[in-house]
């Protein structure tokens, strides 16, 4: 894991807040069997660290919750990024231990990272990852080179006979994969708007970074274009937080979104703005 891609003058994903149906249940989930740890709890709301100090991920059981909604814009998957590889292998076998191999899992190669898949018990989905050293990827040009492919899984289950721990400190939220309504709006949002650049497509997706990092926002239309976004009441992402280097690096990209037409609004001594598929974003500054 390479720090200079979550750190100044990045601008990078700090924490996904979700709405859960069941806290105690969410709780037995991430705390349990993934292994974050609680940084702070009450009757109906969970924040979760790696390193004791930094959230991650904020649980919320709202009144009424209702079950995820299908296709509909929102949270595709939130990316758990891991310091090594001999990390990812210590989780795969915990993972397979744990289940007895009856989870639900996809597991693929994108040559810039491998990838565990699989949702939480509510149908949130998670990527467990590693990067591979940025050396190691190929551009051409400002595009970096991604895919699809098999996993060695055999090859990932020999790299460490360590247990798993739980997640170490230097766990980040690697990245964030949004389902959005319209590409093109969204792509305006996002690099006119927010100061990210593309650098990679796929069919009905792309994949925007800071800093030449491989991605830290992935956006896709795959539930539909012009797919609505979900009751608030329901499970699923009520919003996520980018980290900015300083507070005129925050103040110049509020500017551009404003100039794109979007509406910035203060919020919790920080501010929100939602992309063009409700998608709600809290601009941080980082500590």
């Amino acid at each position: 894991m390479e720090k200079k891609f979550f750190e100044k003058p990045s601008i990078y994903v700090g924490q996904v807040n979700l709405n859960v149906t069941n806290l105690e249940r969410s709780l037995a989930f991430y705390r349990d069997f993934m292994g974050f740890k609680v940084l702070e709890e009450s009757n109906r709301k969970a924040v979760l660290t790696a390193d004791g100090k930094t959230p991650l991920i904020t649980l919320e059981q709202p009144d009424n919750v209702t079950s995820k909604q299908g296709r509909t814009t929102g949270l595709y998957h939130m990316a758990i990024l891991l310091p090594s590889r001999a990390d990812l292998a210590a989780f795969l076998k915990h993972l397979i231990q744990a289940t007895n191999g009856q989870m639900r899992l996809g597991a693929s190669d994108h040559y810039v990272s491998e990838a565990l898949y699989f949702d939480d018990p509510d149908g949130n989905g998670i990527e467990i990852a590693r990067d591979r050293h940025s050396s190691e990827w190929e551009w051409t040009g400002d595009q970096v080179s991604m895919a699809t492919v098999a996993l060695d899984g055999d090859g990932l289950l020999a790299e460490t006979d360590e247990p798993w721990k739980g997640m170490p400190e230097n766990t980040l939220m690697g990245h964030i994969h949004l389902h959005v309504a319209d590409l093109e709006k969204t792509e305006n949002f996002y690099v006119n708007g927010l100061g990210f650049d593309v650098v990679t497509r796929f069919p009905g997706a792309l994949f925007t970074s800071t800093n030449g990092y491989h991605h830290h926002i992935g956006l896709n239309v795959w539930n539909g274009v012009g797919a609505p976004k979900p009751a608030e009441n329901s499970v699923g992402m009520n919003w996520f937080t980018l980290i900015f280097p300083d507070e005129a690096a925050r103040a110049e990209q509020m500017r551009k979104l404003e100039g794109i037409g979007a509406t910035v609004t203060e919020y919790m001594n920080d501010f929100v703005v939602e992309d063009p598929s409700g998608n709600k974003i809290v601009l941080s500054i980082s500590a």
